[in-house]
């Protein structure tokens, strides 16, 4: 992979970190609740389920951050983690917000296109 690839992998691996950040931890806070448009009560009843949406936000960096880590050899790795990102961004996009398309779903395509054009 070129170092652009993986620069751009890399922030996609951020992004999901800190996905699992809000998700988890600020959810229910003034910056979550600003973030995700939610109202306090809102918030308050969908923590748990926000909370298990960051974990899995979590494990998607912690692949994607995994074949990065593997070199070349990862190349197997971070495709399926960014086909599983972007999947992830459509159905969002699709069920959630549409702005899930601009913010995930389109720099995972994005990643895939530059893996398969170098």
């Amino acid at each position: 992979m070129t170092a652009l690839t993986n620069t751009l992998v890399s922030i996609i691996a951020l992004q999901h970190i800190a996905f699992l950040v809000l998700e988890m931890f600020f959810w229910d806070k003034p910056l979550g609740r600003r973030i995700f448009g939610h109202s306090q009560e809102s918030a308050k009843q969908s923590k748990t389920l926000a909370a298990n949406q960051g974990l899995y936000n979590g494990f998607l960096a912690a692949g994607l951050i995994w074949g990065l880590s593997l070199g070349t050899e990862g190349i197997k790795v971070t495709l399926f983690f960014l086909t599983c990102v972007l999947i992830a961004g459509i159905f969002g996009g699709i069920t959630a917000s549409r702005k899930i398309l601009y913010i995930q779903a389109f720099p995972a395509f994005l990643g895939l296109a530059l893996i398969f054009l170098f």
